[in-house]
């Protein structure tokens, strides 16, 4: 009876010892977890640079937003200099201040050299162009993507919202932040209304993202049917003094505009489209460029206004128009891509004048003249509806290739359905190489 006394006893009080024990241990954890949940607060914080800053918030670990996308949604943070819209009484002339942090978080760094960095601007009914231009360029391209929008206030909320409406595997593919339209000199509503609403917004990148060093501008009606890695890698093929890159106006001088009706410099013989701009930003901040106005040269920032009062009752395309001169007394600052990195309505519809296009395919669709909205050209509107209406991490080949190839058969008798293989075979190539990728090379052989 002893025995069973002592080895009840001796249970009890081992029973005990392990509560205790238990007890005691998530005692200790419980600061540990604190900490990892919370940010600490950060006195020092208000002098750091904004892309310091972008990266303190990109380190943190990303809370589930409510539509269960992985995405931290915009809140205050802790001793940070956050932006902030512009109101609707604010001047547009202040300095542009980004509208949301770095929406993709991610739980690792990423190098600078690994991140392509993309500008749009957008303003009235563009909101739907310009998120299947941001689409097509996620589909096909390999390294990270950081979008730099620069929109309205009235479409800065619907971008935020349906971009975080966007699959996890989309999401971590891609960063973004979102800016108010500013100008840093002259007449801001001026400006604005240059040509198209908010056109001229891209000749102040240069002086708006200062802490970024290279970038490939597009307008809102472009799409990419090949990975963006290989526009960005012409970068490579700047000599010592071009900083920036775009393609011809025209191939054919007797049927280009600007051989034809300019009424100021332009660029070579045909002058230059501006709707894809490759930028090394480091050069063009830290160059002076000779001009018509003063025997010296000015910065990039200083030249703009007084270009712009020189030329303004002679110029048609605005911005456009303003590069064309830039680049015409500055000519070995240009490096000229060819024309299957801007194919636009011009290259088919006076026949078929883009030999890069016929040999290649098509690597960047430009759907200007508003060709992808009606039926004048239903082949630039077969590809944009098929990518508009492509749900993500869907078969490529069959939701897609397919329906491109299946509607093109429809614009065989029209002016630029008439060469089909010029839009089907780089889009062709590019899915077969990502199928590759994704399928083929994660396929080990059976041993």
């Amino acid at each position: 009876m002893r025995i069973h006394c002592k080895v009840v006893v001796i249970a009890v009080c081992f029973g005990v010892f392990l509560l205790l024990y238990f007890l005691g241990g998530n005692a200790a954890d419980d600061p540990l977890l604190k900490e990892v949940g919370e940010e600490p607060e950060e006195d020092s914080s208000s002098s750091q640079s904004p892309s310091q800053l972008e990266h303190n918030v990109v380190a943190k670990f990303p809370r589930k937003s409510p539509a269960g996308v992985g995405v931290r949604p915009e809140e205050p943070l802790k001793g940070r200099k956050q932006g902030r819209p512009i109101s609707r009484g604010a001047s547009v002339n202040a300095k542009s201040k980004p509208r949301s942090n770095v929406a993709r978080p991610v739980t690792r760094r990423t190098k600078a050299e690994d991140v392509m960095h993309l500008a749009v601007v957008a303003c009235g009914n563009r909101l739907n162009e310009t998120l299947t231009m941001v689409k097509s360029a996620l589909l096909f391209s390999l390294k990270k993507i950081k979008f730099h929008i620069f929109a309205e206030d009235p479409l800065a909320l619907q971008f935020k919202e349906r971009l975080n409406q966007w699959p996890r595997s989309v999401a971590a593919k891609f960063q973004y932040r979102i800016y108010s339209i500013s100008f840093s000199v002259g007449n801001a509503d001026e400006w604005k209304k240059l040509f198209k609403p908010c056109a001229a917004q891209r000749l102040f990148l240069p002086v708006i993202l200062k802490d970024v060093d290279s970038l490939l501008y597009v307008d809102t009606d472009v799409l990419f049917l090949r990975p963006m890695d290989d526009i960005w890698n012409l970068l490579k093929s700047f000599n010592r003094t071009q900083l920036a890159a775009m393609a011809p106006e025209h191939e054919v001088p007797k049927i280009g505009w600007y051989s034809r009706f300019a009424r100021h410099p332009f660029y070579g013989v045909t002058g230059v489209n501006s709707g894809v701009m490759l930028m090394n930003l480091t050069r063009i901040r830290s160059t002076l460029f000779k001009n018509s106005m003063i025997p010296t040269g000015l910065s990039w920032e200083d030249l703009l206004h007084p270009l712009y009062q020189k030329y303004k009752n002679h110029i048609t395309w605005g911005d456009q128009d303003l590069l064309n001169i830039i680049f015409h007394y500055n000519p070995e600052r240009l490096f000229i891509f060819p024309c299957q990195w801007n194919y636009r309505p011009d290259h088919c519809m006076y026949g078929s004048n883009c030999k890069g296009a016929e040999e290649e395919g098509v690597s960047i669709l430009h759907g200007n003249r508003g060709v992808y909205h009606d039926d004048k050209q239903p082949a630039f509107k077969v590809v944009y509806d098929a990518i508009h209406n492509f749900p993500f991490e869907d078969n490529m080949f069959q939701s897609l290739f397919y329906p491109i190839q299946t509607k093109f058969l429809e614009t065989v008798n029209t002016l630029c359905g008439r060469i089909p293989q010029v839009f089907l075979k780089q889009i062709e190539k590019t899915m077969r190489k990502v199928f590759e990728d994704k399928v083929v090379r994660h396929v080990r052989p059976h041993k």
